[in-house]
């Protein structure tokens, strides 16, 4: 049986109409995809380099900028 997933809660849609998946249901889902989501909690370990050390980057400029 698949969860039902809330808009605001697990999802929301960006500027482009697009689904981003949260920090949230990435945690509940507990494992790294491998896609590069935007709100990855695991570090991108699954993501192949240089691609993660990208991600990586970027997801530490967003935290100097909002944190």
């Amino acid at each position: 049986m698949k969860k039902q997933l809330f808009e605001g809660i697990d999802f929301y849609y960006n500027q482009e109409g697009f689904i981003v998946l949260t920090e949230k249901y990435h945690l509940e889902k507990g494992v790294c995809c491998g896609n590069g989501c935007l709100h990855c909690p695991f570090d991108y370990i699954h993501v192949d380099e240089p691609r993660r050390s990208e991600l990586l980057i970027i997801k530490a400029s967003r935290h100097v900028k909002t944190g």
